[in-house]
C-alpha cells in the first residue's frame, strides 16, 4: 500500500520522477497561501510535519487547524514559525536554525530581484552596491521563491514572477534554487542539540 498522496492533475504537470508528491503539495500550498497576501512580504519559515503524526500527537491543535482526519497518509502540514524581522536576512536565520526530530521537513519563502544573465559581470562585489544595482536595473524581475526540503533528502521549489502573477505561471522543480535548498537541508541535520523529539 502506498502511503504517499496521489498528486492532483494540476500538480502532476510539474512533477518528475525525482519529486516527492507530499513535499511538492506542501510547497505549492504555502505558495498559494503567501500569494494571496500580495507582494513585498517578509521572509517566512515553515516546519513541515507529518499530518497523521500531528493529528495523533496534538489532536486539539489539529482540530483548530481543520485536520481532524488527514486526507491521506503521508501528507505534510506546514506550520509557520515566528516572523523573521525585516532587518534580518533569511540566510542568517537558517544558519542558526535546527529542527527537532518531530519535524519532517521545512520550507522557506523569500522575495528576490533576479537579473538577466548578461548582468552577471557588471554586478558590484559590495553587497549594498549590488542590491542598489539590482533595484535600478531596467530588466530586473521580482520573484517569490518557496523552497522546501525533507530529512529524507527530497527538495521542491515553486517560483512566481511578479510580472506573471497568476497561478498558472508558477514554476516548479526539485532544484531551482540550490543554495537555498542546501541551507534548508543543513537545518534538518541531526545534532546533539536537536536529537530529542519535538
Amino acid at each position: 500500500m502506498n502511503d504517499t498522496p496521489e498528486p492532483t492533475p494540476e500538480l502532476s504537470r510539474g512533477l518528475d520522477l525525482e519529486t516527492d508528491p507530499a513535499l511538492a503539495t506542501a510547497v505549492l500550498e504555502i505558495e498559494a497561501h503567501v500569494a494571496g497576501e500580495g507582494w513585498d512580504g517578509p521572509a517566512r519559515l515553515f516546519a513541515l510535519v507529518d499530518t497523521a503524526a500531528l493529528v495523533e500527537a496534538e489532536p486539539a491543535l489539529a482540530t483548530m487547524m481543520g485536520l481532524d482526519a488527514p486526507d491521506q497518509d503521508g501528507s505534510l502540514t506546514p506550520i509557520e514559525q515566528d516572523q523573521i524581522p525585516v532587518t534580518t536576512q533569511l540566510e542568517e536565520v537558517l544558519q542558526t536554525t535546527a529542527w527537532p526530530r518531530g519535524v519532517t521537513g521545512c520550507a522557506a519563502v523569500v522575495e528576490r530581484l533576479v537579473l538577466p544573465p548578461d548582468a552577471d559581470g557588471k554586478i558590484p562585489e559590495d553587497a549594498e552596491a549590488a542590491a542598489e544595482f539590482a533595484k535600478a536595473h531596467p530588466d530586473r524581475q521580482e520573484v517569490r521563491i518557496v523552497a522546501g526540503a525533507t530529512r529524507a533528502g527530497a527538495t521542491y521549489c515553486a517560483l512566481r514572477l511578479k510580472a506573471h502573477d497568476d497561478d498558472q505561471s508558477v514554476i516548479g522543480g526539485v532544484d531551482l534554487v540550490p543554495e537555498l535548498l542546501e541551507l534548508l537541508r543543513v537545518t534538518l541535520e541531526e545534532t546533539p542539540d536537536n536529537e530529542g523529539d519535538a
